[in-house]
């Protein structure tokens, strides 16, 4: 792995993260001090939530890249989720935080200063945030990063704070209505709070087997009606005579899988049917890289779990 495919890896980018979330403390906590704006200080408590989260998401990465064991035989790739759900529970805490600090500020406003060198400071951090968040999002696409997506995301969310606040504070400067902070200052607790639910809420979704995403349903469905239909060159002389049922899918952090069972004649041999078995299962995992398919095979006089919810393909 050369240089640039190990930063641009999930453990690389939240290594990057850690560091850019140092260095957006130290501005914003400087924009902070020189203006004395509560707007600017819940602008930097923000970020030592992304510190925190970062830190946390690069242990779970470490954990979920760990190979399957004798306790853990399906691996640890969930681990990402609790990464997710760590990072939605700071977020609230910090907004609560920002509520507490900035409701005294609303019945005792304070007037700002140096507020040009505070705001600048303010969107030089979130420059840095937003080019982070903007590489981390693809990256987490490709590798189906559950932490590193609810890192990006929180950094997104920061810069939407930041620019809050900087619009806030612009307000305050121009009309002299010094309450103007400490309302700002609300806001931006309020729209993290609604992010650290959604991040809390994926991650609980996550951990209770949640199905894949309907794209990847349907290229999982498009494959096995290609089968069904004799449409794979290999499958063409027994058309209509497999069929598909019970499909059943959920995704573990960066893994995907799904079970079925496949019907087919009674009559077949065994070498056959496994033969058959493992070109439904090539063709699904070149659909979808990474899935991990488990293929019942049952005569197409033979139903199983009645009770069942059948899907069929």
């Amino acid at each position: 792995m050369n240089k640039l495919s190990k930063w641009l890896s999930p453990k690389g980018l939240l290594w990057a993260s850690v560091g850019v979330a140092c260095i957006t403390i130290a501005l914003k906590t400087l924009a902070w001090v020189l203006t004395d704006s509560v707007g600017l200080l819940s602008d930097a408590m923000e970020s030592v939530v992304n510190l925190a989260s970062a830190v946390f998401g690069l242990m779970m990465v470490t954990v979920a890249a760990m190979p399957a064991d004798e306790d853990h035989p399906y691996g640890h790739h969930k681990a990402e989720y609790f990464s997710s759900g760590f990072e939605g529970i700071l977020i609230v805490v910090a907004a609560l935080g920002i509520i507490w600090a900035a409701g005294h500020r609303i019945f005792d406003p304070q007037p700002l200063a140096q507020v040009g060198i505070g705001l600048a400071l303010s969107v030089v951090s979130s420059v840095l945030n937003g080019l982070l968040a903007w590489v981390m999002f693809k990256v987490a696409k490709t590798h189906r990063s559950v932490a590193l997506k609810a890192d990006a995301r929180h950094l997104v969310t920061d810069v939407w704070t930041s620019v809050g606040v900087v619009l806030g504070i612009g307000l305050v400067s121009f009309t002299g209505w010094l309450w103007l902070d400490a309302v700002v200052a609300m806001g931006v607790a309020l729209n993290i709070l609604k992010e650290g639910w959604h991040l809390i809420w994926d991650a609980s979704q996550g951990l209770m087997d949640e199905a894949v995403e309907p794209e990847v349903q349907a290229q999982i469905h498009a494959v096995l009606h290609d089968f069904s239909l004799g449409h794979e060159e290999s499958w063409a002389q027994h058309v209509h005579v497999v069929r598909f049922d019970h499909v059943i899918t959920r995704k573990a952090g960066q893994r995907r899988f799904v079970d079925m069972h496949m019907h087919m004649p009674s009559d077949w041999s065994l070498g056959l049917a496994a033969t058959l078995r493992a070109n439904v299962e090539q063709a699904l995992m070149q659909a979808v890289p990474g899935l991990r398919a488990t293929i019942q095979l049952l005569p197409n006089d033979v139903e199983a779990h009645f009770d069942d919810p059948q899907d069929p393909t």
